[in-house]
């Protein structure tokens, strides 16, 4: 039979057929190649410029290396127990029928069983590879690991043992349990499709080749399985499944002992498959297996469980005695309360003349200034551009001034390219022109200006006040919370500049334009970098814009947590970064936590729930991962510059065996905290993320004696913030404050607590007040001994101290100041409730809150206009916290106030107004009438709006303002003869919840 003719002509060579598919393949693998390139490469540059390229080279390689191992391990065996069933198939099958259903799988599989044979161990060994080397972490510590100097109380060990050994071995026992079982499976199978293992009816018959391979296979197991039972007896002080942490009587009696017995009971049944593997006999080891599964389960459950229920629960307060004991001194340790200081405080709740004299300092510093109200009033005041903001919520620091320490309410004002006109919008604008804020802006805390506003410190463009000015400190903000995604920087010599500077601060002045001099990022300038950064930000104008010069740098990763995230890969970072005018740079100051979910006896916490709370949830912090830990430490204090972004790390507990370990795996990235400056130290403060973790701990773990640990009689709860609607715990607050045994005021970040909440109620009464001293001292490399002291002060449940829900309660109960707010409510102004401060004061506790006006419209903001005050059962409520507390404490509280200077200068509405008149003889009475007024307005005023009568609305609304005038008026009258001196021969007078409590409209707009 002759071949049909060619219909290609003579001479031309035959088309090549099919090569367009595996050229699209190439190509395609080319450009997933050369992205993910330009991804690592563009991190080495950055990693590189940063000046920690050791972090990404020891991470990656510890990586790479831990990849292969896994790798080479999974595709050995996997591939090798393939191999080794398919050489040992038999030659002839025992049965036709089952042989020619075998022989068409194996016929299917021949032209493909090479490729099958190797891909299957490489697509294993590439997942086991992946998971293994996301371990890099536990294998570092266990190799560069530290002791601690202290052991548990069960086996005696190091406590380094738990967090860095055991760990390690415990990855490596569960790796190569799942090497072996996933071979022993692929193993079978191949010995199943090719005929060595066969399913009759009188059984199963496997081949000799078979049943060695499988013996070997289950010795191989059972030894990692008796190895993974010997590791679980250490791990039982680590277990968190029972009401308490760590081994307790059942584990300690039943559990550990029961692990030795089935970890040599698997050895001692491996060694017989072993056995079975030489001699061919098979019963011992069928009968061990079953053996150590009964007794797995009878000794490593039923046992257990008959303990727990017949001995432990009849006796558990006697029996677990000793473990709670264990439970409660390793918790404690291992969360930095072992050295907390307690005080029993026989807080009173009578406000007596004068009480406030012996804290006097105190009662100057109290803040009044909410840093997370007081966002919109700098934004008012001096954002100067739509393209500047600042943050949702600010930070508070202190700073020296004439001085005397000052707490400070502080914020950068930082980029917002969002702000940016429509026809603004372009590439070169947001990534070249616009590329960073500029400066400082502070304000006391403790004071405020007659109309409401923030007192500043600093402020203005240029940047101006007493922390510096545009030639004492660099004012520009290219890192920070807010920054651009990318902006490109930097020009040769002589070139114009093309970056916005900063707008013109008054009339006269012109914007300047600069071009940034500093190493803030990679150089971009080559085209072969611009191709990557291209590709790396999907941006075609970054390749081909003018804008990028041989010299340009690119700036990017730029936010200060995830700068030191990047960096420090071994830390969880706090949530809340904040910036600090330090040696003429703007510093971002970022703590960092080693945490370990693996100290015995230790009580696990989960990060997100323990620091949740108002602020995280309004999404003013950032909220910590959804992890658990069991060990805590403020290792690092890191700082990152706001101008180039570079990121300095020091080792802050440089006792802490953990961080001890990192720096023998990083050894150049970390500094000693001895070289930071003493500028830099007096900036220092307690993390609000760890003292949060350790509030919620001590909630329980403030008890220390066994018996009442496990009555749990005693607990207590963090009070709900009294400010929000939603159930949500209240933050804890920085302020300068002399606890007790203090001489003088400190910086201290303090919570308080109430009796336990349980299923959503409690007495919202004070059982405890805590506070952490957050002053590190100004002095170069020394550590302020006193810094990081946790004081814990015990209050008597008979004192009948009202929590922060009660004192808020009163605030907006009390007849004559809910009428005032509710007033100021129904007209053309929101009134805002400012955090509410507890202070340790006057032999009680003081609550402070300020009260807020913020009218109507898109440019308004809150002015602080009131301050309520509560000791015991009695209120205060005036302009000034002075005046408050004077009407508080029988007409002369002991102490001036910060805002004592604007005593008689009743804030005016907004919008201006003129001061209120003096003279008025009866100044509650024209308060009453006053009100009478307005309330009167106000319902004439709805029920001309209901019939449709603006005109009759509008005369009505200048009325309401009228009497509300007249109301501050007398309100600040009142004010001013509470607040005079009680003469000698007069009595002073008793607080009267009402009496004192004298009501003051504020302003409506």
């Amino acid at each position: 039979m002759s071949r049909p003719a060619s219909s290609t002509p003579p001479g031309r060579p035959q088309p090549r057929r099919g090569a367009l598919t595996p050229t699209l393949i190439v190509v395609a693998l080319v450009v997933v190649g050369f992205i993910f390139f330009a991804n690592v490469w563009t991190d080495v540059l950055w990693y590189q410029q940063l000046g920690f390229f050791e972090v990404f080279l020891t991470e990656n390689l510890a990586r790479i290396v831990i990849f292969l191992i896994a790798f080479a391990l999974m595709f050995a065996a996997m591939f090798y127990a393939i191999r080794i069933a398919y050489h040992a198939r038999p030659v002839y099958a025992p049965d036709s029928e089952i042989r020619d259903n075998l022989n068409r799988y194996q016929a299917q599989l021949e032209p493909v069983r090479r490729v099958v044979m190797i891909g299957l161990p490489i697509l294993f060994g590439l997942f086991a590879g992946s998971a293994a080397a996301s371990q890099w972490q536990k294998v570092l510590l266990f190799l560069n690991q530290e002791s601690f100097g202290q052991n548990d109380p069960q086996f005696n060990l190091d406590i380094s043992f738990y967090l860095m050994t055991l760990p390690f071995l415990g990855f490596v026992t569960g790796f190569l349990i799942s090497v072996v079982v996933v071979a022993g499976i692929a193993g079978i199978l191949t010995h199943y499709l090719y005929g060595s293992i066969r399913i009759m009816e009188r059984g199963i018959f496997t081949s000799r080749a078979a049943q060695i391979h499988l013996a070997v296979t289950g010795a191989a197991f059972l030894l990692l399985l008796g190895v993974n039972f010997w590791l679980d007896r250490y791990s039982a002080v680590q277990n968190s499944n029972g009401r308490w942490s760590g081994a307790l009587y059942t584990d300690v009696n039943a559990v550990i002992p029961t692990k030795s017995i089935l970890a040599v009971a698997a050895a001692l049944v491996a060694i017989l498959f072993i056995v079975a593997a030489v001699i061919g006999k098979w019963r011992l080891p069928v009968i061990g297996t079953a053996m150590l599964v009964i007794t797995s389960i009878l000794a490593g459950g039923v046992y257990p469980w008959v303990i727990q229920q017949f001995q432990v629960r009849p006796s558990e307060q006697t029996l677990e005695k000793p473990f709670i004991e264990r439970n409660i001194s390793m918790t404690r340790a291992a969360y930095g309360l072992d050295k907390i200081q307690e005080e029993r405080y026989n807080a009173t709740t009578t406000a007596t003349t004068g009480a406030l004299a012996p804290d006097a300092q105190t009662t100057a510093n109290i803040r009044l200034l909410d840093p997370n109200l007081i966002s919109d009033a700098f934004s008012q005041l001096e954002q100067y551009r739509p393209y500047y903001q600042f943050p949702s919520a600010l930070n508070v620091d202190r700073y020296e001034v004439d001085g005397k320490v000052q707490d400070t309410v502080i914020a950068v004002r930082e980029l917002n390219p969002d702000g940016l006109s429509a026809n603004q919008q372009s590439w070169l604008n947001r990534h070249v022109v616009y590329t960073h804020g500029y400066g400082v802006v502070a304000a006391k805390g403790n004071k405020f200006t007659a109309d409401g506003k923030p007192e500043f410190l600093q402020s203005g463009i240029p940047s101006t006040g007493v922390l510096g000015n545009d030639t004492s400190y660099q004012p520009r903000i290219y890192f920070g919370e807010n920054s651009p995604e990318y902006s490109i920087v930097g020009a040769p010599d002589g070139a114009p500049n093309r970056e916005q500077d900063r707008p013109a601060g008054k009339e006269g002045d012109g914007e300047t334009q600069y071009t940034f001099t500093g190493n803030g990022g990679p150089n971009v300038g080559s085209f072969f970098n611009k191709v990557l950064y291209s590709i790396k930000f999907q941006s075609s104008d970054l390749l081909l814009s003018d804008g990028v010069n041989a010299e340009s740098q690119i700036l990017y990763d730029r936010n200060p947590r995830d700068r030191v995230e990047k960096v420090a890969p071994y830390l969880t970072v706090d949530g809340n970064a904040y910036p600090a005018v330090v040696d003429g740079r703007v510093k971002w100051i970022v703590d960092g936590y080693t945490t370990s979910q693996y100290y015995p006896y230790s009580q696990q916490e989960q990060l997100s729930s323990a620091t949740a709370d108002s602020q995280t949830t309004a999404g003013r912090t950032v909220a910590l991962p959804n992890s658990s830990v069991n060990y805590i430490r403020n290792s690092v204090k890191a700082t990152v510059d706001a101008y180039d972004g570079s990121v300095t790390l020091y080792a802050w507990d440089d006792q802490d065996p953990v961080l001890k370990a990192w720096q023998k795996v990083f050894p150049s990235s970390l500094k000693p905290y001895s070289e930071m400056s003493g500028a830099l130290m007096s900036h220092v403060r307690y993390p609000e993320d760890l003292f949060k973790v350790q509030r919620e701990l001590l909630g329980r773990y403030h008890v220390t004696q066994a018996d009442n640990f496990y009555t749990n009689n005693d607990a207590w709860s963090v009070p709900n913030d009294p400010t929000v609607s939603e159930p949500v715990k209240q933050p804890p607050f920085y302020m300068s404050l002399q606890m007790p045994d203090q001489d003088k005021p400190a910086f201290q970040l303090t919570s308080s607590f109430i009796p336990q909440v349980v299923n959503g109620t409690a007495r919202n009464v004070l059982y405890g007040f805590l506070a952490a001293d957050s002053d590190a001292g100004n002095q170069k490399g020394v550590k302020a001994e006193s810094y990081g002291q946790l004081r814990l002060l015990q209050i008597p449940p008979e004192a009948q101290v009202p929590g922060p829900g009660q004192a808020q309660n009163k605030f907006n109960s009390d007849p004559t100041v809910s009428q005032a707010l509710n007033l100021l409510r129904q007209g053309a102004s929101d009134v805002l409730n400012g955090n509410l401060l507890t202070l340790p004061v006057g032999g009680g506790l003081l609550y402070v809150q300020p009260v807020y006006l913020r009218s109507t419209g898109e440019t308004s903001y809150p002015t602080l206009q009131r301050v309520l005050v509560a000791f015991g059962d009695k209120i205060g409520f005036a302009p000034t916290l002075d005046q408050a507390l004077n009407q508080l404490f029988g007409g002369d509280s002991g102490a001036s106030a910060g805002d004592s200077d604007n005593n008689g200068q009743t804030p005016p509405p907004t919008g201006g107004s003129t001061p209120p008149p003096t003279g008025t003889t009866d100044a509650k009475a024209e308060l009453r009438a006053a009100l009478e007024e307005a309330n009167a307005a106000i319902r004439a005023g709805q029920e001309a709006l209901a019939k449709g009568d603006f005109a009759a609305y509008g005369e009505q609304q200048k009325k309401l303002s009228a009497a509300l005038q007249k109301a501050i008026d007398a309100e600040a009258k009142l004010a001013t003869e509470s607040a005079s001196p009680t003469p000698a021969a007069t009595p002073a007078p008793t607080a009267d919840p009402s009496a004192a409590a004298t009501p003051s409209p504020s302003p409506s707009s």
